[in-house]
Formats: C-alpha cells, structure tokens, sequence
C-alpha cells in the first residue's frame, strides 16, 4: 500500500469521524476531555520519557546549528507545563459549546422561520513546529468544537507529540460513542504534500510558523487556509507615555516569554523624550539579560547597543534580543508597524488619548493595546480557554482562534409546507 493511499484513507476516516462528531452532546464532548485530561495526568512520567529523547536529539541539532535555540526551548516539557495542559483542558468543559448555537432568527412568513446556527468546520488539518503542549490544546479544542483534526509537527517533536496522541486517542477510545480517528498524526513532509492534495476531505489548513510556510502552503493547496504567520511585535511609547509605566511593559513584553509569538521584538521611541527614556529602558533590559540593539540616535544615546541593521525590523528573534528605533512622531510609528510588522500583536504606551485612539484605529493588527503588555495576546489570557493558534489573517478568523474561530454557520429553515409559489 503506497503511502499516498494511507494519507488518502486517514483522510477519510477523519472525514467518517468529523461527521459523527457533528451530533455529539455536550456531556459526551465533556466527558471525552475529562477522559483526556486525566490520562495525560496519569501519564506524566511516560510524556517526559519521550520528550527527553527529542531533546536529546535536538541538542545535537542545536550544535549542528540545523536548530535554532528558540526553537529548542519552546520543545522542552516540564511537570508545570503538563500541569497546564490538563488545567487547559479541564478549562475547556467549563466553557459553552461553540455548536448549535443560534445566532440569530427571523420569521419569513407564517409557519417559516430562519436560523442561522453554529456547526463546526469539519476536518482541520495543522501544522506546526516544536511546543508538543500544541498537541493537546489543539486535540481538546477540536473535540470540544467537534472538528476533527490531522495534525503534523516539527520533525525535533516526533517522540513527544506521537505519545500525546497515543495517551489521547486511549482515553477517547474509552469514551461512549465517541468516534475513532478523530484525532489523527502525520509526521513527514511528503505527508503533508499529500495532504495538502484531500481537499475532498479536508475542509480547513491552519499553519502555524514563519510566512514561508504560510505562503508555500497556500500556494500548493485548494483547501482554504487560516496563516499563523510569525509574530514581528512592537511597542511604541508615545512622547506622553508614563515612563514607569513603559519601561514595565516593554521589558514584560519581551522576557515574560522570549520565544513566544506575541513577546515585542522592536520597540519605537518617540524623539522628544529618546534622550531621558533610553538609557533607564536600556539598562534594565540589559540587567535581565536582553541583547539591545538600535539605530543610530539610540546608540549616540546609549552607546553599549549593538547596531541594528535593515533586517533587525522584519526579524521574529524568539530570543532574549531587542531592536530599539527611535521616531518622529506617532505618523512614524505608524508607518514603521505597516512596513515591517506582521499584524500580529501592537501596543502604544501613551496618557494621551486621542493618540491611542489613533493607534487603535490605524493600526491593522490582529491585537492592539493600550498602555499593555504584548504577551497578553494569547487565547488563555483572553478567556478563550485554550488556542489553536494566532490568525493573522482577516477571515475567517482574526487573532488567538480558540472555539468559536473552529466553528462555521449554516441557515436552517422550518417551514409547515412553505412553498415560494
């Protein structure tokens, strides 16, 4: 049997299975992630088992500089992360079911009425890098919307995400009426080549990586495809900023959590207050060890600053590493966000409001703040629950995509022998 013929009939299957999990109820989907949660509880030590193998093998790739540091750190698991990954998904049952919901109604004519109603999306195909806590929020999300999923990570993840799925699809198997496959891993390249191909089957790709893989991706599939694109951050503090108050959130915003998608990797200075901010901003990104770079007026103002380069603008660092530009005005940082930024995340620091209105208007992020940390950009911290990722795109779905992002809508219409005649 050809591998093509595999990946056409897990297809299938999850197809088979996306159906059956379109009737679920609420208890049934409930008790599924109850189930989850407490086999990965229960297997802990098996989970760090496998994971340590990847790190392993990963370090050796780090050294053969075939893998980025960044990267390896956001592979590692500990008993804190698996902790939040059995609270995430117990977090999850407390919230509505994103199915069936009626959104809204409106009678035509007499004895025929319209709902628009919430059904999910089908079969959700993922692909993703390193993080193996990836596997399952994205599983638990799926169940709970009821999607099924195919998912593919990093090659650096093969052990720990395979023992995630298996301890899974355990629990799921223990689960009354629950369906097999829904819950699918593919590990190659050539996998996912195939399966960009099912759009018979597969009615949704979600990549979550740099804009490389989201252009490749669209560019060799008809599926449609929801890009989580690299996460380019800035925060712009504003000639009206509190200076206490940003020099708080620029330094929360990049070493809460260096690696993650939402953490700033550039911040921009208005020139009116550059001379007195940046030397306090600076020394205490340097005292918690953030590698400072800037353009010319930072370094004639702080002059231990690396120089920043063209590139340094459009870089996702991942790292403990900052690029500092010093502006005009707030036309400036605008414009500086459009050109170089991924619609991700933005924040402005600012006691004036009218410039953070501006802010919140024109910049085309998928989130915008006020006088807030970047790193608040999550589907955890937003109330969602768990994510299964951050959209950058405009449609369907717009930032951290957590259970109503994995639901489409259909029309229903009840009639009583209604005819158009």
């Amino acid at each position: 049997m050809t591998t093509e013929l595999n990946l056409e009939n897990l297809a299938k299957s999850a197809k088979k299975a996306s159906i059956v999990m379109a009737s679920l109820s609420t208890e049934t989907k409930n008790n599924a992630l109850l189930a989850v949660a407490e086999n990965i509880n229960k297997n802990k030590s098996l989970i760090l088992q496998e994971n340590q193998k990847d790190l392993e093998n990963a370090k050796i790739l780090v050294e053969e500089g075939k893998l980025t540091q960044s990267l390896f750190n956001r592979l590692v698991l500990n008993d804190e992360k698996i902790d939040v990954m059995v609270q995430g998904i117990k977090d999850l049952v407390m919230l509505e079911d994103p199915v069936n919901k009626t959104q809204w109604a409106m009678e035509l004519d007499e004895g025929l009425n319209l709902y628009r109603v919430s059904c999910p999306i089908g079969v959700i195909g993922v692909i993703f890098e390193s993080r193996p806590e990836v596997v399952p929020q994205i599983a638990s999300l799926a169940i709970k919307s009821s999607n099924a999923v195919i998912l593919k990570g990093g090659s650096e993840a093969n052990n720990s995400n395979q023992v995630l799925v298996d301890i899974i699809n355990e629990a799921l198997k223990g689960v009354s009426g629950f369906p097999e496959n829904a819950i699918n891993l593919i590990k190659t390249r050539h996998d996912v080549a195939e399966m960009l191909k099912m759009d018979d089957y597969i009615d949704l790709i979600i990549p979550r990586g740099s804009n490389s893989l989201v252009k490749h991706i669209q560019s060799n599939t008809k599926i449609p495809v929801l890009g989580h694109a690299e996460g380019i951050c800035h925060v712009y503090v504003d000639e009206h900023a509190d200076f206490a108050k940003a020099v708080k959130i620029c330094v929360d915003s990049k070493i809460q959590y260096p690696s993650a998608c939402n953490a700033v990797e550039t911040i921009l200075v208005h020139k009116n207050i550059a001379e007195t901010f940046l030397p306090v901003l600076v020394k205490d990104l340097q005292d918690v060890g953030v590698t400072v770079k800037g353009d010319t007026t930072v370094k004639n103002i702080v002059s231990n600053v690396e120089a920043a380069s063209e590139e340094d603008w459009s870089t996702e660092y991942l790292a403990p590493i900052i690029s500092i530009r010093v502006v005009a005005d707030l036309d400036a940082a605008i414009a500086h966000i459009e050109q170089y930024g991924s619609h991700h995340t933005d924040s402005i620091v600012t006691e004036h409001w009218s410039h953070a209105q501006r802010f919140l208007r024109e910049v085309d992020s998928a989130s915008v703040m006020v006088n807030a940390s970047t790193q608040f950009a999550d589907g955890f911290e937003y109330g969602l629950g768990a994510e299964i990722g951050i959209s950058t795109d405009k449609l369907h779905a717009r930032g951290p995509v957590g259970l109503e992002g994995l639901t489409t809508q259909k029309y229903v219409v009840l009639g009583d022998g209604s005819v158009r005649a």
